[in-house]
């Protein structure tokens, strides 16, 4: 029977699912095209960002442990909402970090404990809460999906939907920047994080559960249920009863949740890092990464439709579903080995990066929108958000190991290239100009005393700058050129490092899991756990 007979309203819910995690991505993404401008009017270090960031990772990947119980219970149209409010509160927050900064180091004063700064403090907050509501994106997104959607077709509804991702990483960086220039930063904030009230609008007037829903056709109800022999059927009362410690006791949840682990922090790097990574190493920021970003994630898009498509080919040669899976996802483990080459042929332009990320992240879609569907070809559908939470905070927890990784590793470069510009400074006759520069009294945007020949120039206030260019232009020019060459050189190194690692975990992933579930089995939850 062809589709087009059956009803087609399970891709309006898809549609919905598309633009909320679109949405998700947008709110997310804002302080990672943000960070140039505000390290600079913070003096943050790369390791102060990387604790920013992995504040949301953080508390992301603890809230998903829970995340998908609550909206087992709550249901996917409750859940769901309550998400999405939570998360964009959250996001305009982030405007206000300062005086919520000044608020906290009051309080925290009160006590006796000596608060991080203001900025730090204030936007770790913000952070704080928008990973508790973004949390409930993909639980209730997937729950949602297999509530609507026959095994055969969850891949690909699951690739479509999580190709928003892709769409939110590419509207940020066309919009957030041009924002930030025309209205300030704090604006950017307000108004992306606004635009999740405008979906909650049309996720109110359209989803219900398809029992309850009434522009389901009963054909397509059929439809969606045709392969419902295939899952053991529960009562909800006894789903309810299904404890994680149940859940890690089989493998396949472990498989589930290595295989995030070791693969969700090459997609946070790529998100939270690529602004950065254009900065460090081509000079590029505001609204000079527009264009460069917005190809990089338009890539992605192929691989997150495309990946949810490709097991299909497998399964109608008549492969188990998680079979067919498994074996897409091993030729998808391989592509992101071309990221090996972006630091090798970085130096002819950086479109070589911007292509060759752009083809690695391209292939993470590929990989998560399957392997988020291994869940729900394997575990019943009441205990699906639940697992997927429980592997949702293995991939945080394995985003936070990321950042904080990269953080170390880009500040202690950045450090060596600095230390090198003195060395070099001194060999070609600038000594002199070195040590006037250190009797300078100047204080950073913390407010305490700085060596100026030990800090990164690209990062000083054009206040700092102005009075060591009028002390000696020429000597200015010769040593902020030196150092911002050997900084680039040093940091080239760190981020290879990174690069490396991005490449190659996907085959690690993929051979974990094949190890702990080489064939496809059916869960059997027992029926009553204590």
């Amino acid at each position: 029977m062809a589709v087009k007979t059956i009803g087609n309203y399970r891709w309006t819910i898809c549609a919905l699912l598309f633009f909320a995690t679109t949405v998700n991505y947008l709110d997310r993404q804002v302080l990672s095209l943000l960070k140039p401008v505000l390290e600079k009017e913070f003096d943050w270090s790369n390791s102060d960002y990387a604790n920013i960031a992995s504040v949301f990772q953080f508390v992301y990947a603890l809230c998903m442990l829970f995340a998908g119980r609550i909206i087992d219970r709550l249901g996917t149209k409750w859940g769901y909402a309550w998400a999405i409010i939570i998360w964009s509160l959250a996001a305009i927050l982030h405007a206000f970090s300062v005086p919520v900064g000044t608020g906290i180091a009051t309080v925290l004063g009160w006590m006796g404990i000596a608060a991080v700064p203001v900025s730090i403090a204030g936007f770790m907050f913000s952070r704080a809460i928008l990973g508790f509501g973004e949390a409930g994106n993909f639980p209730a997104a997937i729950k949602a999906t297999a509530e609507y959607f026959p095994k055969k077709e969850r891949s690909f509804a699951t690739g479509i939907f999580n190709s928003g991702t892709n769409v939110g990483a590419i509207l940020a960086p066309l919009s957030v920047p041009w924002i930030a220039k025309n209205w300030g930063w704090e604006a950017a904030f307000v108004i992306i994080g606004a635009v999740g009230f405008l979906w909650l609008i049309f996720w109110f007037l359209y989803y219900d559960t398809p029992k309850q829903q009434k522009r389901l056709s009963a054909a397509e109800m059929d439809y969606i249920h045709a392969d419902m022999d295939a899952e053991p059927m529960y009562k909800e009362e006894h789903s309810k009863k299904i404890t994680w410690t149940t859940l890690l006791g089989y493998q396949q949840t472990w498989a589930f949740a290595i295989g995030k682990f070791l693969t969700d922090g090459v997609w946070w790097f790529f998100l939270f890092w690529l602004p950065s990574y254009l900065k460090d190493q081509y000079h590029m920021e505001g609204t000079k990464i527009i264009l460069p970003l917005a190809v990089l994630y338009s890539l992605t898009m192929v691989g997150s439709i495309g990946g949810g498509w490709f097991p299909t080919y497998f399964i109608n040669k008549g492969y188990k579903p998680y079979e067919g899976r498994m074996k897409a996802m091993l030729m998808i483990a391989f592509i992101p080995l071309v990221v090996l080459a972006v630091q090798p042929l970085g130096y002819l332009s950086f479109w070589i990066p911007v292509f060759f990320i752009g083809i690695g992240a391209s292939a993470h879609q590929a990989w998560s929108a399957n392997i988020y569907t291994t869940v729900s070809d394997m575990f019943p559908k009441q205990s699906i958000a639940t697992v997927i939470g429980m592997g949702g905070m293995a991939g945080g927890m394995g985003g936070v190991v990321v950042s904080k990784i990269g953080g170390w590793l880009f500040d202690a470069y950045k450090l060596k290239g600095i230390q090198q510009a003195l060395v070099v400074a001194n060999e070609k006759g600038l000594g002199p100009f070195i040590q006037q520069l250190n009797t300078l009294h100047a204080l950073d945007a913390k407010g305490l005393p700085i060596q100026l020949s030990e800090k990164e120039w690209a990062h000083l206030s054009d206040k700092i700058l102005q009075p060591i260019q009028a002390m000696d232009a020429t000597h200015f020019e010769q040593f902020y050129s030196l150092q911002k060459l050997l900084i680039k050189q040093e940091m080239a190194i760190a981020y290879g490092y990174m690069f490396v690692f991005c490449a190659t975990a996907y085959l690690l992933a993929w051979r974990i899991m094949k190890w702990l579930v080489p064939k496809e089995k059916i869960i059997n939850l027992p029926l009553s756990i204590e």
